[in-house]
């Protein structure tokens, strides 16, 4: 099955769970590398390193245009729809499942923010675009993150590892998956 691509709204805000989660804007361009300039987040996750504030407006131009193609949502992680504390990323995926991903910045860790915004993405995910599944792709030895997959109710899938090479490490990904409630 093809990967679908109808629109998603010009504009999201998400409650629940303790946490706003709403679109990045230009205002948050300051406050994104303190949040993804480090070096947990250059290991574990794909955002580019250095992050610097050329590396924000980059990603922020980039998360409108993949926004605009009706692939993927990155919303900022918010306790009141203020200051970002991390991102979480839904990004639509084949066979009727979308894909979640997540990064806290380092002073606001250990608040259960990613598990709470995988939560409430999870919840749109299923409630209006309608996905069958939502899944997590974790490498093993990321214990921060297995631990969000977790406590949020995912259970590792029987499927074959993800493998590849990114910032010159290799990597290997298990699938964590939640099925619509």
């Amino acid at each position: 099955m093809s990967v679908t691509t109808s629109s998603l709204p010009e504009r999201i805000e998400l409650s629940g769970e303790g946490v706003v989660l709403r679109d990045w804007v230009e205002g948050d361009l300051v406050a994104m590398p303190e949040l993804f300039d480090h070096p947990d987040i250059a290991y574990w996750t794909p955002i580019v390193s250095p992050f610097d504030e050329a590396a924000a407006r980059a990603r922020l131009e980039r998360d409108r245009q993949m926004r605009k193609d009706g692939t993927t949502i990155l919303l900022a992680i918010t306790v009141d729809g203020g200051a970002p504390l991390g991102e979480v990323m839904l990004r639509r995926a084949a066979g009727g499942a979308a894909e979640l991903g997540y990064a806290v910045g380092p002073a606001h860790r250990g608040q259960g923010l990613a598990a709470r915004a995988v939560r409430v993405m999870a919840a749109y995910a299923f409630e209006q675009l309608g996905v069958e599944q939502v899944v997590l792709e974790v490498e093993a030895e990321n214990a921060p993150s297995v631990s969000v997959a977790t406590r949020t109710g995912f259970e590792l899938l029987d499927v074959p590892p993800i493998t590849g090479e990114e910032k010159g490490r290799a990597y290997v990904l298990q699938t964590w998956g939640l099925k619509r409630p």
